[in-house]
């Protein structure tokens, strides 16, 4: 083997592996993204337990959702690392907007909280 071909052999695995870990991030954004489009349609219907279960089931593992309801406006909030650590001091998040179902109870103006996070994390629970 000469060393073009060694060279070019290592380059073409630099640019899968890259190609790789893009796609692990782009994946694990969408995840972060319907995972919060979720947990605040559930939100909206009234219920909040559920989503908090949604969302842990859709989202990668070790990430955080978190629920904010103000009046009848229901903002969440999924953020996780990206897997490996491909990218240090970054995260992915993924961010969604409802309105109260008609009907339902709506929660004080602060009662802004996060949800619990999978397990093995430490956070505190989505008020009733």
């Amino acid at each position: 083997m000469t060393v073009e071909a060694a060279l070019g052999v290592c380059s073409i695995v630099a640019a899968f592996a890259l190609a790789l870990a893009g796609m692990s991030v782009l994946i694990g954004q969408l995840r972060c993204t319907d995972a919060a489009i979720e947990a605040a349609r559930l939100v909206a219907r009234g219920e909040r337990d559920r989503a908090r279960e949604v969302a842990r089931r859709i989202a990668p593992d070790g990430a955080r959702v978190h629920v904010t309801v103000r009046g009848d406006e229901i903002t969440t909030r999924v953020t996780v690392r990206p897997a490996g650590g491909l990218l240090p001091e970054q995260w992915l998040t993924g961010r969604a907007f409802a309105v109260m179902e008609p009907g339902r109870a709506t929660a004080p103006a602060s009662s802004a909280e996060p949800a619990v996070p999978p397990e093995g994390h430490n956070a505190r629970a989505v008020p009733r």
